[in-house]
């Protein structure tokens, strides 16, 4: 075949354009930036995300993305995270900068060595007057692919320990990096073309550093939502950040190599012991309280870990003397045809009122007041609620422990008085990095963490999580986030070692999903980064862990 051949590209409105192979997505575009005005970051092809630049080889359907677009918007914060690295280097070689976590809408960082509060203000408005002088001179962020050993040499010279680290346990014959200017990357995913499709972002000075906060997109109008502090969130990743430092396990690459020297077996326990500990505290704290609750709600995103969190509580509660029962959330869904629909008229089963409020509260009231109620049970499949003589009344001094998505939000147990309320938020706020620039996201977790219970309790496949993760996050952002600041205690179910577990049993189910799907580019997102991890049986990981309820084997079922 000829090195340039003619092949047929699909735009979204249905038009089909004859060019050479070697066309570039960019050539095909009519403008830098779209009818509303946003400037194109990158494209589907084939449902996967490919830079402006990649030459198109085969016929495909490409679609343009900016930031009013999910995948759009993913390549926004990648290019924003790249160029705030290269503003801190620029002005402060000497100063280690990392990007940390998420927050709210935005990037937690930090410089090594902490500064005083006056120059982290100070540094953060050079680095942001840096950052607005690059997009102004509208610099091309390339991407290059390097030799492996030339990438080696590349990441060495230029002192980048934590890249150089990555590569110790992977042999590609070609390195992809990103460069602007004279920094460089190690390239993960796809940047936007240049600094000028950046102009949108703040800096505020948070904890010991900084939070880069990414704006939103909606109708082509761009806005930033409103950054509230959110100090249980930031005193989990505090804590998880210093244990990282007492394992030695604090990246990616740490983790491949405890994985590699037959370290995990001891990394896995001291992870265990750590929850554990976690755990009797809290419940210590519960046991503690001035005025004994009656009723400790626990809520978290989906995949958290609360059912396990909660049967594991229990158990403690019950060494400091006190009984616990569990009353599901669930089983007072509101029949099916009183369920509240969503914009699209689906039903919308993360909405609070799909929860029969009314019978919840009295039937609470009913329990601290002492007396028995019955419980329903909810039959799914015909979406009814059914009362099977499931009687429930407590005996002085015992507890219910309540989990579910809504249990922060006051309109769940709006008739029980506050004194009577323990709250406990559940995050898997993980510490570890690829390295110090390129984050490891906690959401991304949380889903291959629910890819695998999927498939193994529902006989869901990959695609299936994915079609329904959009869903399952928007619930989310509304029902969950915004209550954390509620809670009386929270608790980090990140393991450390989790990525090497969770690889074995999920990289098969999202080889599955195929390029003729919209949920494609998610599933080549996440194959690309388990390709950096090692992976390791789960024959340690002892019945009782929190990961035990995604991977099975779980004591507690």
């Amino acid at each position: 075949m000829p090195s340039n051949y003619s092949i047929e590209v699909t735009l979204p409105d249905g038009r089909t354009i004859v060019c050479g192979s070697q066309t570039t997505v960019e050539d095909l575009l009519p403008a830098r930036t779209a009818p509303n005005g946003q400037p194109y970051l990158a494209a589907l092809v084939n449902n996967d995300i490919c830079s402006l630049t990649f030459p198109l080889q085969i016929n495909c359907e490409v679609k343009f993305l900016t930031l009013e677009d999910p995948h759009g918007e993913m390549v926004y914060r990648k290019s924003l995270s790249f160029l705030i690295a290269k503003a801190a280097r620029d002005l402060y070689p000497e100063c280690g900068f990392a990007v940390e976590h998420s927050i709210g809408n935005g990037y937690y960082c930090t410089f090594s060595p902490c500064q005083d509060e006056d120059e982290t203000e100070a540094m953060l408005r050079k680095i942001e007057a840096h950052m607005h002088d690059m997009i102004r001179r509208d610099i091309p962020l390339t991407r290059r692919s390097i030799g492996y050993v030339e990438a080696c040499e590349m990441l060495e010279s230029a002192r980048q320990t934590d890249k150089l680290n990555l590569l110790r346990f992977r042999n590609p014959p070609r390195v992809v990096m990103f460069c602007c200017e004279d920094f460089s990357d190690v390239g993960y995913g796809v940047l936007a073309p240049s600094t000028g499709s950046l102009g949108h972002f703040k800096l505020v000075p948070y904890a010991q550093g900084l939070v880069l906060i990414f704006p939103e997109c909606h109708d082509g109008v761009v806005k930033f939502p409103q950054f509230f502090k959110q100090p249980h969130l930031q005193r989990i990743f505090e804590d998880h950040k210093n244990w990282g430092r007492i394992l030695d396990i604090t990246c990616i690459a740490d983790l491949n190599q405890a994985v590699a020297e037959g370290r995990l077996a001891s990394v896995i326990h001291l992870c265990e012991v750590l929850q554990e500990k976690k755990l009797g505290q809290i419940a210590d704290q519960i046991a503690a309280h001035k005025k004994r609750p009656k009723f400790v709600l626990i809520a978290g995103p989906s995949s958290s870990g609360k059912t396990t969190f909660s049967k594991r509580l229990e158990i403690h509660l019950r060494v400091n003397g006190l009984k616990a029962v569990r009353l599901e959330v669930d089983n007072y869904f509101k029949n099916r045809d009183h369920t509240p629909r969503d914009a699209s008229g689906k039903l919308d089963f993360e909405h609070i009122d799909a929860v029969d409020l009314e019978m919840f509260n009295s039937h609470l009231i009913a329990l601290e007041e002492g007396r028995e109620v019955e419980i329903p049970t909810f039959n799914f499949q015909q979406g009814l609620k059914e009362f099977r003589g499931n009687r429930l009344r407590l005996n002085e001094g015992e507890i219910v422990i309540l989990e579910g998505i809504h249990c922060l939000n006051p309109l769940l147990t709006e008739h029980v008085a506050d004194e009577h309320k323990f709250k406990v938020y559940l995050s898997a706020l993980t510490q570890l990095t690829l390295d110090n620039n390129n984050r490891i996201s906690t959401t991304d977790l949380r889903l291959l963490r629910r890819m695998v219970r999927d498939h193994r309790t529902r006989g869901h496949s990959a695609l299936r999580t994915l079609q329904m993760w959009r869903s399952v996050r928007q619930g989310e952002q509304r029902w969950i986030f915004p209550f954390q600041k509620e809670a009386d205690a929270a608790f980090n179910s990140a393991l450390d070692y989790e990525p090497a577990i969770l690889k074995s049993y999920v990289r098969p189910l999202l080889a599955e999903v195929k390029p003729s799907e919209p949920e494609y580019a998610d599933a080549r997102r996440l194959l690309e980064f388990l390709e950096i991890v090692n992976p390791a049986p789960a024959d340690h990981v002892p019945p009782t862990s929190l990961i035990r309820e995604f991977v099975g084997g779980s004591a507690f079922e």
